[in-house]
């Protein structure tokens, strides 16, 4: 696994997604669990004490609660395990529905206190069903790459100028600037598919000087990412290699990555010459390029294609 995928994307893999199956597994464990070994105090504190079936439901719905709990705390497929716990709350509302309807006095009260638990578990399991599926589907169309390129350049020097966020314009394409509001936090302007500009703030969480830089977006974000870049010596006191790892989530899934292929912006190619330019302007202290070659790929960009020349001071 990229140690990148270790870093928290608050959109992605928050802490309310990841803790709500937990919870509910449990809860589903003691239900299951005291359905199955006092079935008898459970009837009488729900009510329904006074009904031969309950004898026989109860243990059933212990049974089912015990498969749910151990479906949400295994973590696999937690948003199936959580809708299963929406059905299986709806059957118990429909019975307690009948059992409300059948009884008067203290054993209603009980029925009906019963019933107005099991409704709020119901609104609890809708919201975590919801909100799982949603970060499940986030997690799917998060693009990974893994870029490297060596420069002839010290680790030192090569950290340097990237660890200068506002320096990263100079040589990502993409970006038209970055702001750098403290010693961690930056704010990003960047240029996406067909013209359209996405900002958003970001934070770096890991500086271990000369070795590495890793940053994540901060929460609002339309593009949650996260980067890790290291600085390593070349073999053969070559330089250093520059090995930068990504994970990012459009916000159109894998239809926003093919319009931006349309538009040749594939992102791996992007990354890929935004390192040859990092090489460029370390190296030599400009950007050379042609107008098709490396800034991007798309039709429109090779027709106005020309000779490599320096970029204009006012675009590094």
């Amino acid at each position: 696994m990229s140690r990148v995928d270790t870093v928290l994307l608050p959109e992605l893999d928050g802490p309310v997604p990841a803790t709500l199956p937990s919870a509910l597994g449990l809860l589903s464990l003691a239900l299951g669990v005291g359905a199955l070994v006092a079935p008898g105090p459970v009837a009488r504190l729900t009510g329904v004490d006074d009904s031969p079936a309950a004898r026989s439901v109860l243990p059933a719905i212990g049974l089912r609660e015990l498969g749910s709990a151990a479906g949400l705390l295994s973590g696999r497929r937690p948003a199936g395990w959580a809708w299963s716990r929406v059905a299986g709350d709806a059957m118990d509302l429909t019975l307690l529905g009948r059992a409300l309807a059948d009884r008067s006095g203290e054993r209603r009260r009980r029925v009906a206190l019963t019933t107005l638990a099991v409704a709020g578990i119901t609104a609890v399991d809708v919201l975590a069903a919801v909100r799982v599926g949603r970060a499940r589907r986030a997690r799917a169309r998060v693009i990974r790459m893994q870029i490297a390129v060596t420069v002839n350049r010290s680790p030192a020097e090569a950290y340097r100028f990237w660890r200068d966020m506002e320096n990263l314009p100079r040589f990502m394409a993409h970006l038209e600037s970055v702001r750098a509001d403290d010693l961690r936090r930056s704010h990003w302007i960047a240029r996406g598919p067909a013209g359209h500009r996405v900002e958003w703030d970001a934070e770096i969480i890991d500086d271990q000087p000369n070795k590495s830089i890793t940053w994540r977006s901060l929460p609002g974000t339309r593009v949650p990412n996260a980067g890790r870049v290291r600085f390593v010596p070349a073999p053969g006191d070559r330089g250093t290699e520059v090995r930068v790892e990504l994970r990012y989530a459009p916000p159109a899934g894998a239809l926003g990555r093919a319009v931006a292929k349309l538009f040749g912006e594939e992102p791996e190619q992007q990354v890929r010459d935004d390192l040859r330019r990092f090489k460029q302007v370390l190296e030599t202290g400009e950007v050379v390029r042609s107008e098709g070659s490396p800034n991007g790929i798309s039709v429109r960009q090779q027709a106005m294609q020309r000779p490599a020349q320096p970029l204009p001071a006012s675009r590094r």
